[in-house]
């Protein structure tokens, strides 16, 4: 494909949900006042998935690009913290573990914290590591504040996604953004190299535009429908591909952190807002049927339910390509990974994050294009890659669906990590990964997984100094644990 000439003025959204608004609201803040149209088409009729509520801390790095008050945000969107999640029967009945954000202790000589705590289990020391980690330790406590007086308490929030996608839709449509009402009949091509020319609307309205962003959802009416760029999927190791949620009330307090309970062929997470809870089973469906996934569910909420099922069908991966010709796909329309580790909502900010980046003005040139895709799937394959993790180490085999994920294997990507982690210790990532040493040391052994050595830097502490560092640790964390108010204080001064 070569570069197509062409001015990139008219940028066409289709779709709306958390996808679509928050596109629109990124740029419609990136190209206020430009020589430049944001247009987006959705149909009420449609609807939107609208079940992801949960997020990961970098979030708050695209509500700052938008200027965004927090405070306010939480409101608009009955928002609660999230410090982590909590995984239980992932290794067997009764078994349980905390996946936080924030650091697991500090570097110390140039290397991960987790390498002097592997040398300090194998001098039989105590076991539990959340002492060394302050998002833990409030989690358990019920305990929150943007920050104490030695720095941030990492986290991330639960919000209402349909609560949040009206109030992205007010945010972009005040930065100068159009939203057309309707549903797209037709989606006309330039015959001669296969780009968007326009939309045909079903009331005979034509839309044109010279960039396209497809938003529309698991259809991925230009992506797909369209463009027939193909997909990627990866069933074969994330084999659940439905699932069924369902809003109840509260059960007290609302925790600061997600739950993610595995079950007979899934999990099952919840969510704790403000004025609700957010529940939902993830199964797959060649081990357990739709009517009997969602009685499962019914007969699990912890309050009465406040809505009807919401039924989802999914394959997890990716179109073949994010951006192909003049369509970018965000959101569900480039690719799906379940939301066992809250990735949804991450991957369409650095969808839109890229898309900015390598906006074009002249021209869509190839090369960004090929460098635009590259970067995209390799993001797809790392989390993939954590994801896959809970359930290639999960300790159980007692249902059909669990003897199946322990045959499916994994990726030699995963594979080669998770070895060089039991072997040296070492978590291999890159720089700028969604997911680093703390992350993956949470869930590798929270999975069972237990190093059978350290870095040798680890050695050079005598036991006395490493000991009296540990002792200096956990005192820092628990001063910082004392700072912060009960989590429901917290929101209660959110109120205005």
């Amino acid at each position: 494909m070569s570069a197509r000439q062409r001015p990139v003025r008219r940028i066409v959204i289709v779709g709306g949900g958390s996808a679509g608004w928050m596109t629109a609201a990124a740029l419609g803040r990136a190209l206020s006042g430009q020589a430049h149209s944001v247009t987006l088409v959705e149909s009420e009729a449609i609807g939107t998935v609208g079940v992801g509520e949960a997020t990961v801390p970098p979030i708050h790095e695209f509500n700052r690009y938008l200027r965004i008050d927090q405070a306010e945000f939480l409101r608009a969107t009955h928002g609660t913290i999230k410090l982590g999640i909590q995984f239980a029967g992932w290794g067997g009945e009764g078994h349980r573990y905390f996946h936080p954000f924030g650091y697991l202790g500090i570097e110390m000589s140039g290397i991960h914290f987790h390498h002097y705590w592997l040398r300090h289990l194998a001098a039989g020391g105590d076991a539990d590591h959340a002492p060394y980690n302050l998002e833990t330790m409030a989690a358990r406590a019920g305990r929150f504040a943007p920050a104490t007086r030695h720095g941030p308490v990492h986290h991330a929030v639960h919000f209402d996604a349909a609560a949040y996608a009206r109030f992205l839709r007010a945010y972009a449509e005040d930065k100068g953004v159009v939203r057309i009402e309707g549903k797209v009949a037709d989606v006309r091509l330039d015959p001669d190299d296969g780009f968007i020319t326009g939309l045909a609307m079903d009331d005979g309205r034509a839309i044109e535009g010279d960039l396209f962003v497809d938003c529309s959802g698991f259809r991925g009416l230009l992506i797909e429908a369209a463009l027939q760029t193909g997909y990627t999927e990866w069933s074969h190791w994330l084999p659940c591909d439905s699932a069924v949620a369902m809003p109840c009330e509260g059960g007290g307090d609302p925790a600061p952190f997600t739950r993610s309970t595995a079950r007979e062929a899934g999990w099952q997470w919840r969510i704790p807002l403000q004025h609700r809870d957010g529940n939902g089973y993830v199964y797959s469906s060649a081990h357990l049927g739709h009517d009997e996934a969602e009685a499962l569910l019914r007969a699990r909420l912890p309050g009465a339910p406040l809505a009807d099922a919401n039924r989802l069908r999914f394959t997890a991966g990716h179109r073949k390509a994010i951006w192909n010709r003049n369509c970018v796909a965000i959101g569900l329309a480039g690719g799906f990974l379940e939301p066992l580790e809250s990735t949804s909502i991450h991957l369409i900010q650095t969808t839109i994050i890229r898309l900015l980046a390598l906006l074009p003005r002249d021209a869509i040139d190839p090369n960004v294009v090929a460098r635009f895709n590259r970067d995209a799937l390799h993001e797809y394959e790392v989390i993939r890659d954590f994801v896959i993790a809970h359930y290639a180490l999960a300790g159980r085999d007692d249902t059909p669906f669990w003897r199946d994920v322990a045959a499916a294997g994994m990726p030699d990507s995963l594979a080669e990590r998770i070895e060089a982690f039991r072997v040296t210790g070492n978590i291999l990532f890159e720089p700028g990964d969604l997911f680093g040493p703390t992350n993956w040391y949470a869930v590798l052994t929270g999975q069972g997984i237990r190093p059978q050595s350290w870095h040798p830097i680890a050695d050079g502490l005598s036991a006395d100094e490493l000991a009296s560092r540990l002792a200096t640790l956990r005192g820092r964390v628990a001063e910082q644990l004392a700072e912060l108010p009960p989590h429901v204080e917290f929101l209660r001064s959110l109120a205005v």
